[in-house]
């Protein structure tokens, strides 16, 4: 595999990065993003493809569930870094379908350190259950994993108003917070309110 990656990277330098070379030369000086991007570590999530920005636009962090956690000194840094001294004008929670995380929030698990990460999800969970009857088939069970999906982005950004840097640049109006949905069957990304 690492061949492959090494071989992509040879096909990246003499395409995009050629195409772009005056791009890539001005990333040199440093990075200026306009949005920090909180998003799931899903394989199958590619943020620059899916948004066609090009690198130096988008500061990101990347976790299972796409979670913003409570008092985690990695996720509290990147967010003082991006908000302080990156100066970004919007953070974006972005949760997608077929998300492995709300799928795992059905499980039992043995494992050590997933449950944890996920109780930061949970009430995501709990709110679409309290307001829809169980699923009766497969496809009741999809629309319910969506409705946790996108309900977990709205639970993130409640976890997210309660960092004080975040509470301080949404009052002198230096950032807004928006919350996006990727569909991996139709690749559309949408507003979730």
């Amino acid at each position: 595999m690492i061949d492959e990656l090494l071989e992509g990277n040879r096909k990246f330098r003499e395409g995009f990065f050629k195409e772009n070379k005056a791009h890539h030369e001005e990333l040199t000086k440093g990075q200026s993003p306009k949005v920090l991007w909180i998003g799931c570590s899903d394989s199958r999530l590619q943020t620059g493809h899916i948004t066609q920005t090009m690198p130096g636009t988008l500061f990101m962090h990347r976790n299972i569930g796409n979670i913003v956690p409570l008092q985690d000194w990695n996720f509290a840094t990147v967010l003082e870094y991006a908000i302080r001294h990156l100066k970004v004008k919007d953070v974006v929670i972005c949760g997608h379908s077929d998300c492995g995380a709300i799928k795992a929030l059905d499980k039992e698990s043995d494992d050590v350190y997933i449950p944890l990460w996920l109780n930061y999800a949970i009430e995501a969970k709990q709110r679409v259950d309290a307001k829809i009857p169980a699923p009766k088939n497969p496809r009741d069970a999809r629309e319910r994993s969506r409705m946790i999906e996108k309900e977990n982005v709205r639970l993130q950004i409640e976890h997210l108003m309660q960092y004080p840097i975040v509470k301080t640049a949404l009052k002198e109006k230096k950032i807004q917070v928006h919350g996006l949905y990727y569909d991996l069957e139709n690749g559309e990304l949408s507003r979730v309110t």
